[in-house]
């Protein structure tokens, strides 16, 4: 297998843009039309996960070790679209198909093998995962909403509770369906530590033209059933038995993560009299987004605990103002501590950088990218501290 052919004839394909994904799914429906119920009514989202999904595979298809949990994620989230084995095939036809259509002349015997066999040990890998997830886990939780509370003008809390046990870190994350927009998934993350009778409490961000965030915000009601993908994601998660003391900055909703590990923390220091100090930036826009400062100024008559508010937007706010990130990153040194950090992903790539630049080493910096699976719910905007999850 020709690894920079494969390489240099995606990059080719991909200056076709919005046309390839178009092209794709076109000749997928009409090759197979029993499959387009499983994909969303409006289709703009998945189009570019499509093009996203498959440039980062075949980007690294010569490094294949790093690259392989990527194909394995893949192939358990899509348990939940009630994808087979069989629909592999006509996927990889369509595939084969739309490359050959935009190459032209440069669709040769050998690229055409090259990938073929690259598709197949892809499809291969995906469905291996997807099986053997199979044997532990169902493809979706069902969650009861059991409260809807409108916090502040863009921020809604929801609190759900799952109908058989639900597992998962303070810090990870899961898909979520809600029923006013079927097969339309995104990623959000309980902010809570796991609890006894097993609720967990979601922070929903409203996002201009979210069809998802809108729907939660204006159409979601207790008693409506929800679906959950399995938790996933590391990065925001506490190391065992870690002593590090850790700087957390969050961008809007992007404290929930953040806020879980906390409550996670401060059971450990009630249990043990011990936890590692913790100084939270929470950045917003304007001062009434800052919609936990009661709960977190209440955290911060802890001895380990240090919260400070940062609004961006407001010049009147009489407390810290500019974007978070920067802010963080010149309060004091860092020396010695790692750093959580959630929000947009233009807030989370603004904040790296000035902690980096502030002399933080990059591999102590962590934060989660779940864009990269596709369904994500924070609002492309720029690198200010109001961006959130």
């Amino acid at each position: 297998m020709d690894t920079a052919a494969l390489q240099k004839s995606w990059q080719l394909v991909a200056q076709s843009g919005d046309e390839v994904p178009l092209y794709f799914y076109s000749h997928l429906f009409l090759s197979h039309p029993e499959l387009r119920e499983m994909f969303p009514i409006s289709m703009a989202a998945q189009r570019d996960k499509l093009v996203g999904a498959l440039g980062r595979i075949v980007s690294n298809v010569d490094r294949l070790e790093e690259v392989t949990p990527f194909i394995q994620q893949l192939g358990r989230e899509h348990r939940r679209f009630s994808v087979v084995a069989e629909h592999y095939g006509a996927v990889g036809a369509s595939l084969l198909a739309t490359l050959q259509h935009f190459l032209g002349t440069d669709w040769t015997p050998q690229i055409a093998a090259d990938w073929a066999a690259a598709y197949g040990l892809i499809a291969k890998v995906m469905v291996q995962a997807a099986e053997e997830a199979a044997e532990t886990s169902p493809a979706w939780w069902t969650a009861d909403v059991t409260a809807v509370e409108r916090r502040t003008l863009d921020v809604t809390v929801l609190r759900i509770q799952p109908r058989q046990r639900y597992a998962y870190r303070p810090g990870q994350s899961f898909a979520m369906e809600v029923p006013q927009r079927p097969r339309l998934w995104r990623y959000f993350s309980p902010a809570n530590a796991p609890r006894e009778d097993g609720s967990i409490e979601l922070h929903v961000q409203l996002v201009d033209g979210g069809q998802v965030s809108g729907a939660i915000v204006r159409a979601t009601r207790p008693g409506d059933a929800v679906r959950l993908g399995a938790p996933l994601g590391t990065e925001l998660t506490l190391p065992e038995g870690a002593r590090q003391d850790i700087l957390m900055v969050a961008g809007a909703t992007g404290l929930a993560p953040l806020r879980a590990v906390l409550e996670q923390i401060d059971r450990t220091w009630e249990a043990t009299g011990s936890a590692p100090k913790v100084h939270l930036f929470h950045g917003v826009r304007l001062p009434w987004s800052l919609y936990e400062r009661e709960l977190l100024t209440q955290l911060g008559r802890r001895p380990w605990f240090t919260y400070t508010e940062v609004v961006s937007d407001d010049a009147s706010f009489p407390g810290v103002r500019g974007l978070v990130g920067s802010v963080a990153a010149r309060s004091q040194s860092w020396r010695g501590w790692s750093a959580m950090v959630c929000g947009s992903p233009p807030m989370v790539a603004h904040t790296t950088a000035e902690l980096a630049a502030a002399g933080m080493p990059r591999e102590d910096i962590r934060s989660e990218r779940f864009g990269a699976i596709g369904d994500v719910n924070h609002p492309q905007h720029d690198a200010r501290s109001g961006d959130g999850q």
